[in-house]
């Protein structure tokens, strides 16, 4: 992935997730058209928001187990975490704002 944002795995999630900051958890496949308008602005936030809250993407195509796990039953699907425990989550291609406005709820 680009810039500051990380492609989660398995393997990886559970770390991934666990930080000092908020994450933001953008779920997605490359087949979706909504993903792919929203993948810029979730790419924006991660520069923006850098040092400030943590940003990942879960390809739910190759890592179905964390979809099922947060019950991701659309996508995309953006799910925020605070110390490693699910928060909030928008579904659907939202505006830049409506998820900024959650991430800075978090901050």
């Amino acid at each position: 992935m680009a810039g500051n944002v990380v492609d989660a795995t398995e393997t990886s999630f559970e770390n991934d997730i666990k930080a000092d900051v908020p994450v933001l958890v953008d779920f997605w496949a490359e087949w979706c058209g909504p993903c792919r308008k929203i993948g810029p602005i979730v790419e924006e936030l991660a520069n923006e928001y850098e040092g400030k809250a943590k940003i990942l993407k879960v390809n739910v195509d190759e890592n179905s187990a964390i979809a099922q796990q947060f019950q991701v039953m659309s996508i995309p699907t953006l799910v925020f975490f605070k110390d490693g425990n699910k928060v909030d989550e928008l579904v659907g291609a939202v505006p830049k704002n409506a998820i900024e406005e959650k991430l800075k709820a978090l901050l």
